[in-house]
């Protein structure tokens, strides 16, 4: 018999592939493999055509394509190429969400998470984009409702909405952190509120946090932070002094307090610098905490 007219059993095709007389059968049950003929015996035969065909799906199959996909292949209703392509798009995904659950992983381990908070997360780190998105729109929908958009405290919502649209194919631990925080952050009904009384109050007349000089508060409010010094004592008055103008009365500064504490947050900064980590953006020194030293240093004065 020669090579052209040679036909092979199931057992035989499975001896020479290393493939399971299960599968093959299944394969040929599913047309993938359709036999040449059947022996008198009513044993299905196969010939060198079937043989190279049954490497193409084996080749196919273990590249991960789904069964319905190879029968379009087989068949010539869909390119080898346009498949490939295809397949290797939704690799580069699963490799990306792969990289973001080891992330993940480690972050868990370097914080020693417990259960809950390692639940939520792998929870939180596969959001989709479009989820991600969704979930700092929907809290910034509900601090800005009804606000004038064009006031100026009302245009920081379109700040606060900018989310990255992908997480990094290897975020770092920190953004894995980053991302995480935030959405437990948005998720804050006091959170949530105290954004809704900045924003109301940047709409009204006037509405914007009194011009104070920030490397000033930085430098000496923050070192007297940093010193423990207490906001009320006559120490605190003499590094206030070297903030603002020693001129205006106590009443006057202290409702110069009440203008600065509408507008300083340490959780709002907070938001701000995980933002900035999520999109990349360098760090900025954190200052609120500064401020709210000096807020407190001017309401002690008598």
């Amino acid at each position: 018999m020669s090579e052209r007219t040679e036909l092979f059993t199931i057992g035989q095709l499975a001896r020479s592939t290393g493939l399971s007389v299960r599968t093959i059968r299944f394969w040929s049950d599913q047309g993938v493999l359709p036999e040449t003929r059947r022996s008198a015996g009513g044993y299905r035969l196969y010939d060198v055509a079937a043989v190279a065909r049954l490497e193409l799906v084996r080749t196919l199959r273990e590249l991960g394509l789904d069964l319905g996909t190879v029968v379009r292949v087989v068949r010539r209703q869909e390119s080898v190429a346009a498949i490939a392509g295809a397949h290797a798009d939704a690799l580069d995904a699963e490799i990306r969400a792969l990289r973001l659950k080891r992330a993940v992983l480690r972050s868990i381990a370097r914080r020693g998470s417990d259960a809950e908070e390692m639940r939520l997360m792998h929870k939180m780190a596969r959001l989709s984009a479009r989820e991600r998105q969704h979930l700092i729109d929907e809290f910034v929908d509900r601090a800005f409702a009804g606000l004038d958009p064009a006031a100026p405290g009302a245009r920081i919502a379109e700040a606060m909405r900018a989310m990255p649209a992908e997480l990094p194919d290897e975020p770092t631990d920190e953004q894995v952190d980053a991302w995480v925080e935030l959405a437990e952050l948005v998720g804050d009904e006091g959170f949530q509120r105290r954004v809704r009384e900045m924003a109301e109050a940047g709409t009204r007349p006037g509405g914007t946090a009194p011009a104070v000089d920030s490397e000033a508060v930085l430098e000496h409010a923050g070192a007297a932070l940093g010193a423990g010094v207490d906001p009320a004592s006559p120490q605190a008055r003499q590094v206030v002094d070297l903030i603002l103008d020693p001129g205006p009365a106590a009443a006057e500064r202290r409702a110069l307090a009440d203008q600065l504490a509408t507008f300083t947050d340490v959780r709002v900064e907070r938001y701000w610098r995980l933002m900035g980590v999520l999109n990349g953006h360098p760090p900025f020194p954190p200052a609120a905490a500064a401020y709210e030293w000096l807020i407190a240093a001017l309401r002690a004065e008598r």
